[in-house]
């Protein structure tokens, strides 16, 4: 039994006559007996009493067309649930963003679902980079948005370099250095330095510029994972906070000597196994979008 089988016993049975159904089918009257003919085989009892011309339900065919519209209806709805998840029109899409992202995407992000999509479901999650990894890992996340040099090589993952953003030193424009044309490690120093946790990378970058001083663990006095808390203590202290520079345009880029020259790289993870989530191609495009220097 196939759903194109109860189409053409729904239509036969609207319509009554086999030419008249065959004709709305597009196929030809013994095409249309085979089907019909073929269905009661497989139901064991007649469908249709045949009368001269008139082609009536039996008792039996009548309960089993009742049957098979709310069978076919129920595909129909199936089909255009598949649609509307493939567009992102319905649905749930969970991402996890780390720091840098979650200052430059998050707003964007949620505007997009609420103004373009706001049927679907939507949960954004933001952590350590190991949390997120092991979220996703597990199945609580469809997909993440990192700098992709906190990662660890992983076969089970899939990342997709997407952009590059300059990352640096910021302060307030009222603070103390916002206006030195040049700005030595030891000046930074004398000053809170804020920042989310680096990567090694970023670390190592840190090191071979300033020394071992640099350290974030040494470094650093204000850390923590949201680094829109960061930037506003920089706006209203004498804190320094380290981030990518086009998270705080109203923040004043020091003028450090030697220049520190460090990129974050953002991509989109996902799990290499796993089909990916229709709405991910929305996010990429955003991220093409927001997160340029």
């Amino acid at each position: 039994m196939t759903l194109v089988q109860l189409k053409h016993l729904i239509e036969l049975a609207t319509s009554g006559s086999f030419s008249q159904a065959a004709s709305k089918l597009y196929l030809t009257q013994p095409a249309l007996s085979r089907s019909i003919k073929a269905l009661e085989d497989e139901l064991g009892q007649p469908l249709f009493d045949r009368v001269g011309r008139k082609n009536e339900l039996t008792a039996f065919g009548a309960h089993i067309v009742q049957r098979a519209r709310v069978l076919v209806d129920e595909a129909n709805e199936l089909r255009q649930t598949s649609l509307q998840l493939k567009k992102g029109e319905i649905g749930q899409f969970r991402i996890g963003l780390g720091s840098g992202p979650g200052a430059m995407l998050m707003t964007p992000l949620l505007m997009m679902m609420a103004t373009e999509h706001p049927q679907a479901h939507i949960d954004i999650s933001r952590g350590s980079t190991a949390l997120l990894v092991q979220a996703l890992r597990e199945r609580t996340l469809d997909a993440l948005v990192l700098d992709i040099r906190s990662l660890k090589p992983a076969t089970d993952l899939k990342i997709e370099a997407m952009q590059e953003m300059k990352g640096t030193f910021m302060c307030s424009r009222g603070h103390p250095l916002a206006k030195n044309r040049k700005v030595s490690f030891a000046q930074l120093r004398d000053y809170p330095i804020a920042s989310t946790p680096l990567s090694d990378e970023v670390a190592r970058l840190l090191i071979e510029k300033f020394g071992a001083e640099a350290h974030p663990d040494t470094l650093v006095n204000l850390r923590c994972e949201e680094i829109s808390s960061l930037l506003d203590v920089a706006r209203t202290s004498d804190a320094i906070v380290l981030a990518i520079r086009a998270s705080a345009p109203d923040l004043v880029e020091i003028d450090l000597s030697p220049a520190l020259n460090a990129n974050a790289r953002f991509g989109l993870i996902t799990m290499a196994s796993r089909t990916e989530p229709p709405l991910l191609s929305k996010v990429r495009a955003l991220m093409q979008q927001v997160m340029k220097d």
